[in-house]
């Protein structure tokens, strides 16, 4: 029987991926295993292997498509078996129609617009119109993430009362620059009127067109920006900043670091010693560890076991960040060929998928680009990150005297639902000991 050749879910909300590259052509014979084909999502592009030995036949996707995730695109046939000719009316190469979905109710029943189903629940639960949002899934069909730029940008709905509605109709009053006085901020007539009475400052006149260089909005800059609106809206965030004198963290670097070339291992980077600490730290503070859980019962603090620290990587096109899993377990070496491994990936562009899922905690250090200090977003589902600035050589007292010494600025972000100050201000005091003195992993 053929075995069909699909287009890969690599994560739970993906909707679609896209074809880069087809590693053979139509009529080759394929092991099972052989990388087959080159997908990209918005976050990681991997090789994907071919399911099962056969010949390659029937590719239906070009490289450069977007297709529905679990689309068909290719068969392999064994010796033998040969596939049926597709009905006349069906074409040859059959394109994943999106999903028609119907609404049983509220403002998205727009007749038969096409849409996943996540996209429908959500714009169900919004009340917004899925005839208004623009599509850029296949064929036009709307995605989710169309339904989250809508509501990121504010858009979608206007509250306003039957009244208020016709008086801006009448008034040629746009609604959307009309300030509420209502329940909700619900626009009122007398709003209305009151915006139309209001003097109004002429805006500036539209740049020419050609005055402009358009970089498409999408993949991984995409993502970024919807999974950073999606956390700064749902979690409060509270930060924390301690300045560490880091003395005694860059002289225990050093000695790490003259160890590593006598052994020819890989040298110890600011962040993965970073990430050994940290660990050490979170091993005690638990519920810096933890992620908040929505049940179909309740809400959930769910004490992570695993310590996996996720290290923030800058690439041309955004941020990535791959993991390193079980940091509280590994010695320092062991995290320091680990960092640097993944980071060389995450540039090259080989990063896969279990590369960059299942953090429960994330550093970013923007210290080797001079940064001082900044404060970083949680990324969705973890309770906590650290922001990590540069080391400054400056005047501190130490014993009554006054010495040179390098200071750095630890931010550390938290989740106020999960985490009170308390707790946090805990472990940052912890984690400022370890970094003031690193032999204290040793105790």
């Amino acid at each position: 029987m053929p075995t069909p050749v699909i287009l890969p879910k690599m994560e739970m909300s993906q909707e679609t991926a896209t074809l880069v590259e087809w590693l053979k052509t139509e009529g080759m014979v394929v092991q099972k295993g052989e990388p087959l084909f080159v997908v990209e999502t918005d976050k990681v592009t991997v090789e994907v292997e071919a399911p099962a030995n056969g010949v390659l036949v029937r590719i239906t996707a070009e490289p450069g498509q977007t297709l529905p995730v679990t689309t068909v695109i290719a068969q392999l046939l064994q010796p033998g078996e040969s596939l049926p000719e597709p009905p006349a009316e069906t074409p040859a190469r059959p394109a994943a129609r999106p999903q028609e979905t119907k609404s049983n109710g509220g403002p998205a029943r727009a007749g038969m617009h096409t849409a996943t189903p996540l996209a429908a629940r959500m714009a169900d639960s919004e009340g917004l119109d899925l005839a208004q949002i623009p599509g850029s899934g296949p064929g036009g069909q709307v995605t989710r993430a169309d339904v989250a730029r809508l509501l990121a940008a504010g858009r979608g709905k206007v509250r306003a009362t039957p009244a208020a509605r016709r008086i801006a109709r009448e008034q040629q009053v746009p609604l959307e620059q009309v300030a509420g006085s209502g329940p909700r901020g619900r626009i009122q007539g007398r709003d209305v009127l009151a915006y139309q009475a209001a003097p109004h400052t002429t805006t500036a006149p539209e740049p020419a067109a050609g005055d402009w260089t358009v970089v498409p909005f999408e993949g991984m800059r995409r993502t970024i920006a919807e999974r950073m609106v999606a956390s700064y809206q749902s979690a409060p965030h509270i930060t924390f900043t301690a300045r560490v004198d880091f003395t005694e963290f860059e002289a225990a670097r050093a000695r790490l670091n003259q160890r590593a070339e006598r052994e020819d291992a890989p040298r110890f980077s600011i962040t993965a010693l970073l990430v050994q600490l940290a660990a050490r730290a979170l091993r005690s503070h638990p519920m810096l560890n933890a992620r908040l859980v929505n049940t179909a019962e309740q809400t959930e603090i769910h004490l992570m076991h695993a310590v996996n620290i996720g290290v923030a990587v800058a690439l041309p096109e955004g941020l990535i960040v791959p993991v390193v899993r079980d940091a509280d377990r590994k010695a320092g070496r062991e995290i320091a060929a680990e960092v640097q491994q993944l980071a060389a990936k995450a540039r090259e562009g080989r990063l896969a998928p279990g590369d960059v899922v299942g953090g429960t905690f994330t550093i970013s250090n923007l210290g080797p680009f001079g940064v001082e200090q900044f404060t970083a977003i949680l990324n969705p589902g973890q309770t906590g990150i650290l922001a990590v600035g540069a080391a400054v050589r400056e005047p501190v007292a130490v014993d009554d005297e006054v010495q040179i010494r390098p200071m750095v600025h630890l931010t550390l972000a938290v989740d106020h639902r999960v985490v009170d100050g308390a707790v946090a201000a805990h472990f940052l005091a912890d984690l400022r000991a370890l970094l003031e003195t690193p032999s204290l992993v040793l105790w």
